[in-house]
Formats: C-alpha cells, sequence, structure tokens
C-alpha cells in the first residue's frame, strides 16, 4: 500500500506527518532544527528520500539542510558542523553560500529609490524531476540558484535579474522567488512568480529569462495597464499533463494561461474574495483547482471568520465552498502561499496548514476535512509525498 509523507516548514522547526494510504492515522516527527524557521522542506521526485531544506534565522542567517533518509537523519552539505559554529559556540549560518552572479546592480526600494541586492534568505527549494543531486533555490532578494551536487554548492542564474530587475519592487513579506515550476514535458523551460516582480519564464535552461505578465492588472500599485513587470504574485500551479496551462493567485485576482504566460485571464467568478495565497491543481484532474479565500490584504484572515477551500472543476469562475470540517465561526487564521499541496492518490488528497499551527487535510478531493495535528508553530510551508 502506498505511504503519504507530509513535510511542513514552521516559524519554529520542520515537521513530518505519515500514513499510510488510508490517510486516517498520523504520525508526527519533530521539531527537526527545533527554534528556527523553516521557510521550505521538499523531496526529490527522483529519489524519495532525498530531502532539502530551507533553515533561517534572522540572528544566525541561511543554512540549506539534507536527509538522504527520508528526514530521520540530517546534515548540512558542503560543510562540516564546526564550520557551523562562531568561536562563541553559537550557531553560524553559513553554508551553501549564495552569491550573486555578474554585476549585481540594483532593485527598487519601498520608497521608490534604488537599492542594491542582498541576500537574506532561501524561500523555496525545487528538486529536480530526474535527478536527486539537482535542485533548485528561489532567494530573497529575488533571484534563483541551481545545485547539481546535492547542495553543496548553488550558482546564480543572473539572467532572471536582468528581465527588468530594476524594476521590481519589495511587497509587504519582501522580494522573493518563492514559485519554482519545473515542465516536466520540457527540460528547459522553468516558470518562476517573484512578489513583488510577477511571473517570469525561461526557455533556455536559464540562461535569458522573460516577463510573463500580459493580462494581469494591478491599477493601485501599477497604473500602467501595460506594465510588463511589477505585479505581486502569490503563487503559480501547473499539472504535468498539461504544463503550458498554469494557475495564478495574485495578490488579488485568480487567474489562468493556456499559453505558458503569453496571456492570463481572469477566472474568479463568484470567489467570496479574490485576495488569497496558496492554489493548487488536482492530481488527477487538470481543471480542477483549490484556492483559500482571505477577506483583504490588510485582514489576512477568511471571509467572515470560516474557513473556507474553494474548488473550481471548470478551470475557474464556477466555485463552490468546501466546508466540511473546516471551522466556520471565529476562525482568524491565514494560509501562506507554500502552504497547500496535493498527493498522487486516488481520490486526490489535499492538504494545507494555518498560521494558527493546523494543518488540514482531506482524502476525497476537498469534500470533507480533518485536522490531522492541531498544535505546531505557524505554518510556513507544506509540501507532500506519494510513497509506493
Amino acid at each position: 500500500m502506498s505511504k503519504i509523507r507530509i513535510l511542513a516548514g514552521t516559524k519554529k522547526g520542520a515537521f513530518i506527518l505519515t500514513a499510510d494510504g488510508q490517510r486516517k492515522h498520523w504520525q508526527v516527527s519533530g521539531p527537526h532544527f527545533a527554534g528556527w524557521e523553516v521557510y521550505h522542506v521538499k523531496g526529490s521526485p527522483a529519489d524519495p528520500n532525498r530531502l532539502y531544506a530551507s533553515q533561517t534565522s534572522g540572528w544566525f542567517g541561511q543554512i540549506i539542510q539534507r536527509s538522504d533518509d527520508g528526514g530521520q537523519t540530517w546534515h548540512p552539505p558542503g560543510s562540516s558542523p564546526e564550520a557551523l559554529k562562531s568561536p562563541d559556540g553559537f550557531p553560524k549560518g553559513e553554508s551553501n553560500k549564495f552569491t550573486y552572479a555578474g554585476e549585481i546592480r540594483t532593485h527598487k526600494w519601498y520608497d521608490g529609490s534604488q537599492h542594491p541586492w542582498e541576500f537574506k534568505r532561501v524561500w523555496h527549494v525545487e528538486p529536480s524531476l530526474t535527478d536527486p543531486d539537482t535542485a533548485f533555490a528561489g532567494v530573497e532578494d529575488a533571484a534563483i540558484f541551481k545545485t547539481t551536487d546535492g547542495g553543496q554548492t548553488w550558482n546564480e542564474f543572473p539572467g532572471l535579474r536582468q528581465a527588468k530587475g530594476h524594476l521590481w519592487q519589495p511587497g509587504a513579506g519582501g522580494m522573493a522567488v518563492h514559485t519554482i515550476l519545473q515542465d516536466p514535458k520540457n527540460v528547459q523551460r522553468l516558470f518562476v512568480a517573484i512578489s513583488a516582480a510577477g511571473a517570469f519564464r525561461t526557455d533556455d535552461g536559464g540562461t535569458t529569462w522573460k516577463p510573463i505578465n500580459r493580462g494581469l492588472k494591478s491599477p493601485y500599485e501599477l497604473p500602467d495597464p501595460e506594465a510588463e513587470v511589477g505585479h505581486c504574485v502569490h503563487r503559480i500551479a501547473l499539472h504535468p499533463m498539461r504544463p503550458e496551462v498554469l494557475f495564478m493567485q495574485k495578490h488579488w485576482d485568480v487567474l489562468r494561461t493556456d499559453n505558458a504566460g503569453e496571456q492570463w485571464t481572469e477566472v474568479s467568478g463568484n470567489l467570496p474574495s479574490d485576495f488569497g495565497f496558496p492554489i493548487e491543481v488536482h492530481a488527477q484532474e487538470p481543471e480542477t483547482i483549490f484556492v483559500v479565500p482571505i477577506k483583504s490584504d490588510s485582514e489576512h484572515y477568511p471571509p467572515d471568520g470560516k474557513l473556507r477551500v474553494y474548488r473550481s472543476k471548470t478551470g475557474g469562475n464556477d466555485w463552490e465552498g468546501l466546508t466540511r470540517g473546516l471551522p466556520q465561526k471565529d476562525c482568524y487564521v491565514n494560509v501562506l502561499r507554500d502552504a497547500m499541496a496535493v498527493d498522487q492518490l486516488d481520490p486526490c488528497g489535499i492538504y494545507f496548514g494555518t498560521t494558527g499551527g493546523q494543518i488540514y487535510g482531506s482524502a476525497d478531493g476537498g469534500d470533507s476535512w480533518t485536522a490531522l495535528v492541531h498544535d505546531l508553530p505557524s505554518v510556513l510551508s507544506v509540501e507532500v509525498q506519494t510513497l509506493k
């Protein structure tokens, strides 16, 4: 029987939840890296025991951790334990150095002035679909890096910052590459999303990049309706069977493209609010998508205090609220952009984590929900592995 492994990054460490294919009884392991913010944990599709984690601290810096046994043990590739301690014994986040390549240049700051690129942390790690030693890292300040030696060394694709990077500007949460998607039918094609710059695509393996934001409207931030960059894209998603079809949750608006980003169309339809962060696609149904509406960009909680996942089986516009098993009063949590994922079983399982420390799961495509765990630290990310 298949097994499910949930990898959750939180404000105070990483947690691993496991269950068999029935998805009824869950075991919890953690916290791993207790006390550290873990922005993201993800497993390799090529080797499910190979996991990568981004461990970060405002005090101690950034460390990439790797596991080769499904999360039982971890080590920072390319760094010895001694190298990660200062002379007085405190942690020192200097593993896997992320250094911008070429001419660094500047980007827009909050006040509109130009500001130099400064590395802060890794937001997202995306392992290669075919090689466990290859992975991509999306970082703040916004850039994308690649490793081909299991995380020991990382090299930037500077061409991304050359796609009008001087016009990119941080949003409320910073300026980071937070989403990386690989095209399973074209190894040379990658998609990324950046807050607050937009979505971008490479068709040559990362050497050159182009903005793919036509059809996006951000009238408050960008009065120019033809602006190529500057949109606050919260998340993009695709189904591997149709990688040219992408779905987007923007700062406001839910959208789709049927031509790899050349043109986007709004599909918010009857959502109670089209503000939100995550968006996911059903594993077996490429036209079934899930979002979590949030009241507004100033009030980060569900409308009316009712936690609802909305599902469209038509690729957008026509939405139904999914509430069975979710709190329908006095619920004021948020669901962050990397905190929703689906498994590969049939029926499809959907999982999401909240800033209140709950992880909810559905084993029936979203029809009903169960709190798998209640009292974790604030959840930053959720990823799922389907283990055969």
